[in-house]
């Protein structure tokens, strides 16, 4: 049966039959789920169960609204001393293929999209511990002065981590100057799994679960919004994911920072961990629909195309996701790791595939301000 045929009434009925009409209860009435409820979806044999509840949280939310932007992304170098064991895109300084781009590299990128209606810039890279805290602020300041207008998304909280350390002083008063230089937001990478134990075996040089937690509330603090993430896939549990899921939204009732969620696929290939045979594109519409189904005080979730793939990323928008991230132009950290998905597309790409998926396209900036949308521009 088609998810978009299931009446409240059938997904009802259908819930109770497999032994979730308790959840099922608790998602119509709006309550929020425990991390009991967790563990029970993602072990629910009946995925498009799931995937029909967590439909019905995003509808109520969205609608029928899918959202994209026009982005582009800056990976600024991938030099790194982190060494976790999932990661493809790291070098070390002399190894073939470092690079690290200068703002003037930076500015030149950003000009050659200038006759694109780009809105934002995401920029992300490796922990490189020779850049100096002015880098950070030049590169900042190198995309402003390319381009005024545009929305700057950068820095993960370990890179924020180590731009305080640079800069040897509290990230509270750091926060600031990045602002004035033209930070405008935050991703949300580098969350990976919060649990303890994977952090000590697949990247144990890098921030802890709790020190992310820590990060994410000192921006959300300066005023910035950001995003989150969970790395899923490889060797974490069902409780470790619930765990992760219950974190990032026991800070959102804290701090109401987050604005979007994305889980991210792990993809093995060219890592340490190329012998994990990675998440399934069933297992990638579950994590989609079960982050959906707890966290229910973040507005948004992604279904992140370019990890994703074009097919499962329009499916995912019937599971729970109501956003596609955007045009992205030149992505490196997945394709290190074996992503096949285009390195960028065009604005019409986008809108072609939400509605190929059967949903209303909006075209947003960062903060989700409306640029453009088909329903409203069909009534002119």
């Amino acid at each position: 049966m088609s998810l978009g045929l299931l009446t409240s009434a059938s997904i009802m009925e259908r819930a109770t039959s497999a032994g979730l009409g308790e959840i099922a209860g608790k998602v119509f009435d709006g309550e929020r789920l425990s991390r009991e409820d967790g563990v029970t979806l993602y072990e629910a044999p009946d995925l498009h169960l799931v995937g029909a509840l967590a439909n019905h949280v995003r509808e109520g939310l969205h609608g029928d609204r899918a959202y994209f932007n026009v982005n582009q992304h800056i990976n600024y170098t991938n030099i790194c001393n982190k060494l976790c064991r999932f990661c493809a895109f790291q070098r070390l300084p002399k190894q073939e293929g470092a690079y690290v781009m200068s703002p003037e590299v930076i500015a030149e990128k950003i000009t050659e999209q200038l006759s694109e209606p780009v809105t934002e810039v995401h920029m992300v890279a490796g922990i490189h511990p020779k850049l100096d805290y002015d880098y950070y602020l030049d590169i900042l300041r190198a995309v402003k002065g390319a381009r005024p207008e545009i929305h700057i998304k950068a820095f993960t909280m370990i890179e924020l981590m180590q731009i305080a350390r640079v800069a040897r002083r509290p990230l509270e008063e750091v926060l600031p100057e990045l602002i004035e230089a033209g930070l405008g937001s935050c991703p949300g990478g580098g969350a990976e799994v919060f649990a303890d134990r994977v952090h000590l075996e697949g990247y144990h040089l890098k921030n802890t679960g709790q020190q992310w937690i820590d990060t994410a509330r000192t921006v959300h603090e300066a005023g910035l919004r950001s995003n989150c993430t969970m790395l899923h896939g490889h060797i974490e549990t069902i409780e470790e994911r619930v765990d992760h899921l219950d974190r990032l939204r026991l800070l959102q009732d804290e701090t109401g920072g987050l604005q979007t969620y994305i889980p991210l696929s792990f993809h093995p290939e060219n890592t340490e961990w190329a012998h994990l045979p990675g998440p399934t594109a069933l297992d990638e519409l579950r994590e989609i629909a079960v982050g959906r189904l707890m966290l229910d005080n973040i507005p948004h979730v992604k279904s992140y195309w370019i990890m994703l793939d074009i097919p499962i990323a329009q499916l995912a928008l019937s599971y729970g996701s109501d956003d596609v991230d955007g045009t992205v132009v030149e992505e490196r950290i997945y394709h290190e790791a074996g992503a096949t998905t285009p390195q960028e597309v065009k604005r019409a790409e986008l809108i072609q595939w939400i509605r190929d998926a059967g949903r209303t396209p909006v075209e947003r900036d960062t903060l989700y301000n409306v640029v453009w949308e088909e329903a409203a521009l069909a009534e002119v």
